[in-house]
């Protein structure tokens, strides 16, 4: 559940029953969309103050991610502005109600005077804050004040999340780095880096039971092309529980892992199925190659949408459309029918258990978080994944397997290219735009589209 305040504001000269009706309603229906409120109404600009006091009073020491100031009326601005700067830290819908048609005749309590008079006043004092108004006769923006307040507690979630990194900066790209700093003061999680050799050190340490446990409940679940060799299911299974036992202890949220120069190298282990494991079996947002953003990017999603926000890397551009595989493994949440893997060496790599699964198509959502010159960029853009033509990456064993992937149409893939952040872009299925930008709104990261 989204916790939320709710103050609910009407002059002292308006019928009360009017006001107290209208913001019962206005409560009942963010009710039903989800949130979770603490009710505070009605709210008037009384000569001794006592709904003010009475409205701080009701609130202060009360933990929620949003509060949302309900104008059902004509309201003078320092009644408002008396309550909400106990509250200046956190997020707020300036959310105007509206009137109503009685027989041939309109009937208002001038709830946008209220609004208008408070909304520049708001941004003169440096609230975070959405502003929407119902109109009569359309549907209220319920919704629209729902999705503000998920942002808000996406932006909580954030604050104190943690991601998990296994070594850094894997074949010394540039892209994948990470501003500690910045990323803490601007946004709020904590990337926190361990050595492989934690992971060696505990997969040392696990019992033949354990490894095989996790090779009968979860890895018999996958379809098996051919069979893989024994040793592969076991270093899968076993690094997964080791991965897994750090995240547990430190509270990860994320994790990204060493690949090419770390696990493949030195392991001597592609850690595709290790992946899989963390990401269906623990709910981990994952990602390879030490990307850091990318594993925030995925936060981000995740916190939003409430999906894997799994990640995809592109291979061509087209016309009309960009070719976005991976060559390991997608989540099983994604997958079109069953999770199919097989083994499979890529160049001269080990061989590994490579997934091969087919995506689900439809209307997605691209995005990744950047930096640059001491400021956050989101770029973001949607398309409509359909399933790709037969393809295959030069390297592989052949016969070539056929990767994960989505060929994603765009309006405009000429814009997209000149913009793109990085090899990696976080997908998450249908338009979550508005759900991206309240957030980016909230935490001062520029849109880019």
């Amino acid at each position: 559940m989204i916790k939320a305040a709710f103050v609910g504001f009407g002059e002292v000269n308006t019928p009360k029953e009017i006001i107290v009706n209208k913001c019962h309603d206005a409560a009942e229906n963010l009710k039903k969309e989800g949130l979770d409120l603490i009710e505070v109404y009605p709210v008037t600009d009384d000569y001794e103050e006592k709904d003010i006091k009475m409205a701080v009073d009701a609130l202060k020491g009360k933990e929620f991610d949003v509060l949302v100031v309900c104008i059902a009326g004509w309201i003078p601005t320092h009644a408002v502005v008396k309550v909400t700067e106990h509250f200046r830290h956190i997020p707020m819908v300036l959310w105007g109600l509206c009137g109503w048609v009685e027989g041939d005749r309109l009937v208002t309590t001038a709830d946008q005077a209220g609004t208008t008079a408070i909304r520049k006043t708001f941004y003169d004092l440096g609230y975070t804050f959405k502003y929407v108004y119902d109109i009569i006769g359309l549907p209220s923006k319920t919704k629209t004040v729902y999705n503000y307040a998920l942002a808000a507690t996406a932006a909580t979630k954030l604050r104190h999340a943690r991601s998990g990194m296994a070594g850094y900066r894997d074949m010394n790209l540039y892209g994948t780095q990470v501003d500690g700093p910045s990323l803490k003061r601007e946004i709020g999680p904590e990337i926190e880096t361990f050595e492989m050799l934690e992971i060696e050190q505990r997969y040392q340490k696990l019992s033949d039971s354990e490894i095989q446990e996790v090779i009968d409940k979860c890895m018999s679940k996958w379809n098996f092309v051919k069979p893989a060799n024994p040793e592969s299911m076991r270093k899968a299974a076993g690094y997964y529980l080791a991965v897994k036992s750090i995240c547990d202890e430190r509270g990860y949220d994320a994790i990204s892992l060493k690949d090419v120069d770390g696990m493949k190298k030195l392991l001597g282990f592609p850690p595709a199925p290790i992946f899989m494991l963390l990401a269906d079996e623990a709910g981990l947002c994952t990602i390879p190659e030490n990307d850091s953003l990318g594993n925030i990017t995925q936060l981000m999603v995740k916190y939003l949408t409430g999906q894997c926000a799994f990640y995809l890397e592109f291979y061509e551009f087209f016309t009309d459309r960009v070719l976005a595989g991976v060559p390991d493994y997608v989540p099983a949440e994604v997958v079109d029918g069953d999770v199919t893997v097989m083994p499979a060496a890529f160049g001269e790599l080990s061989e590994g258990i490579l997934n091969i699964s087919k995506v689900k198509p439809g209307k997605v959502t691209m995005c990744r978080l950047t930096y640059d010159d001491g400021m956050y960029y989101m770029h973001m853009v949607v398309g409509e994944g359909i399933t790709p033509r037969k393809w295959e990456e030069a390297g592989w064993t052949q016969p070539a397997p056929q990767l994960p992937g989505l060929e994603i149409l765009l309006d405009d893939v000429e814009s997209f290219a000149q913009n793109v952040m990085c090899q990696h872009y976080i997908i998450s299925y249908g338009d979550n735009t508005e759900a991206i930008t309240n957030l980016c709104d909230m935490l001062g990261i520029q849109i880019i589209r």
